[in-house]
């Protein structure tokens, strides 16, 4: 009778083992976890010592203990066996259950952890270890030790570790085919992307932008995703690289393209007209406002506000600016009654923000409204594979209007390519227009533009003292003297009847003297100071970096972390 109670109780607590194993397995594809659960299961359940799984190594060379509960960490990792190795290696070999009942009088046993001798035990020690199988072959072993007394029936540990290894099997065949689509996906994805990547160029197009270079095509990209919502855009980039282009294509490519599309130049405007602009004014808010008007937010509900040179506009009104960002209402110019608008903003500067936010000349919570969505205009300098069709569109459009039939020769679209640009887009057009005006013929060769004859006009823009410009440059390589000590060294200041030497995009001009109501603009940053001297020294490193006193290398790094196109001649 007491025969048949203890054997109740053994299935019943077999039944629950199995029953939380499942739980165990089924809760998680992580094997790493819920082995190691499942082995903790086991050895509370059926009062097993210790146990563990032993599993082929990722490279396949032998077999190493993966999960086990009652091992200490030097001990599993000392558990390495070599395939067909002692019982370990037997029962992966053969997918065949072995049990030992005396480890210490069994020869073919291999304690490879030292955990499981039981030469020095009190009692005598049995290993039980069955296969881990699958339709696809034994995947690893489950091995657990027991200590025999008691009338313990280590066949009944057999039959348990049995059903329990199928289930661990299963689970791991599963986490072997869920990791290996895993890794199929990832590759999938990677070829993709490689794919698009090598996809040729100009699969996208703008209305009125001309772009098949590779910066442009990844503007383009920009814009075709930001323009389906609502976010605020900014774009950045230098004058006359087509930011208010790029604004329209964003708005006709977005849900508001049926609305309006309101412009406004900030920096064209002062404080006071500005704030009328944009927000409107009541009848007899100031002398002068004879009836109501709405501003430029009111015409825009619905569409699409370009705010053009924001970058610009006085601390005093950003702070306006920023409460309109916000709560997307305002009130008119001597009005009380909130106005409530729908509108997507779209910013322009060719300031850097963050420079100025840093100086405190910009506020940052007003920065961090407008900067949402960041497009940045690369210019013409950095995308010169557009240059030729940017010329024929100009050519096409001029000869419509004037009736003519004027080609580029290959010649001089060659020096139209070479040239500097600081004017970008809009330079190219002035240039090519002015080009084509002057031009006798209907060709135009490389000798009619005004830089093959020192008359570049751009270039009169670009002029600074050389004096200045050297003391600015030399700082490059040396820490400023200190007024004392130039003077002790004989450097002479530069006083105000120092001749300055004009720097042009493309060529060198002679000096020639500023006109008195002119004052030369400083050199704001080093990527300035570097193009100066290049082109001061007809772009020679080693004149230039003479020039700069640091040495031909410094140079050629700076040049090269400033993105500094050299040209050749």
């Amino acid at each position: 009778m007491l025969s048949r109670t203890t054997h109740d109780q053994r299935s019943h607590v077999e039944l629950i083992s199995i029953y939380e194993i499942c739980r165990i397995l089924g809760a998680s594809l992580d094997i790493e976890r819920t082995f190691r659960a499942a082995l903790n299961v086991l050895a509370a359940h059926l009062a097993l010592q210790k146990v563990m799984i032993v599993m082929p190594l990722p490279d396949g060379t032998g077999l190493r203990v993966h999960s086990s509960v009652g091992l200490s960490r030097e001990q599993e990792q000392r558990g390495r066996w070599q395939h067909g190795e002692g019982v370990i290696g037997h029962v992966q070999a053969s997918g065949m259950a072995v049990v030992v009942p005396d480890v210490a009088q069994a020869p073919e046993f291999i304690d490879r952890t030292g955990a499981f001798g039981g030469a020095d035990a009190a009692h005598m020690m049995a290993f039980v270890v069955v296969p881990l199988k699958t339709d696809k072959g034994v995947v690893g072993v489950l091995a657990a030790q027991r200590e025999v007394q008691g009338g313990a029936r280590l066949s009944d540990d057999q039959r348990i570790l049995t059903m329990v290894a199928a289930l661990l099997a299963q689970a791991a065949s599963l986490h072997d085919a869920v990791s290996d689509e895993h890794r199929r996906l990832q590759l999938e994805a990677t070829r993709l992307q490689k794919a698009l990547q090598r996809e040729p160029r100009g699969r996208y197009t703008l209305a009125n932008v001309i772009g098949d270079s590779h910066p442009m095509q990844q503007v383009f990209t920009e814009v075709h995703q930001a323009a389906p919502s609502r976010a605020t855009v900014l774009l950045r980039g230098e004058s006359g690289t087509g930011k208010e282009a790029i604004a329209r294509a964003i708005h006709f490519l977005s849900p508001r393209k049926d609305a309006a599309f309101i412009k406004v130049n900030c920096a064209a405007l002062t404080e006071s007209l500005l704030e009328s602009e944009l927000f409107g004014h009541e009848k007899g808010a100031f002398t002068g406002a004879s009836g109501e008007r709405k501003g430029r937010f009111e015409l825009a509900h619905g569409g699409t506000l370009f705010l053009d040179e924001i970058g610009d506009v006085s601390p005093a009104f950003q702070a306006k600016l920023l409460r309109v960002l916000q709560e997307r209402e305002f009130e008119r110019v001597g009005g009380s009654k909130p106005v409530k608008v729908d509108v997507r903003l779209i910013c322009a500067t060719n300031r850097d923000l963050e420079k100025m936010v840093q100086r405190g000349e910009y506020r940052a919570d007003l920065y961090y409204r407008i900067n949402v969505v960041s497009i940045t205009l690369p210019p013409l300098r950095e995308r010169r594979a557009d240059i030729p069709p940017l010329v024929a569109h100009f050519i096409d459009r001029y000869n419509k209007e004037n009736r003519r039939q004027l080609k580029v020769t290959p010649e001089a679209m060659k020096v139209l390519t070479s040239c500097y640009w600081p004017g970008n887009v809009r330079e190219l057009e002035n240039c090519i227009e002015r080009t084509a005006t002057m031009v006798q013929g209907d060709t135009i060769r490389d000798l009619a533009f005004p830089c093959k004859q020192n008359r570049c006009l751009t270039q009169t823009l670009h002029f600074l003292d050389k004096a200045d410009a050297v003391a600015a440059v030399a700082s490059l390589a040396a820490p400023p003297v200190q007024p004392a000590r130039a003077a002790d060294a004989g450097v002479a200041p530069p006083t105000a009847s120092s001749s300055p030497t004009r720097i042009g995009p493309t060529h060198a001009l002679p000096a020639s003297p500023a006109r008195d109501d002119e004052a030369p603009p400083p050199l704001e940053d080093e990527r300035e100071r570097l193009i100066w001297a290049m082109e001061q020294c007809g772009w020679v490193q080693a004149k230039a970096a003479r020039l700069l006193r640091i040495t031909p290398r410094q140079l050629g790094y700076a040049l090269q972390k400033n993105r500094i196109e050299v040209r050749k001649f």
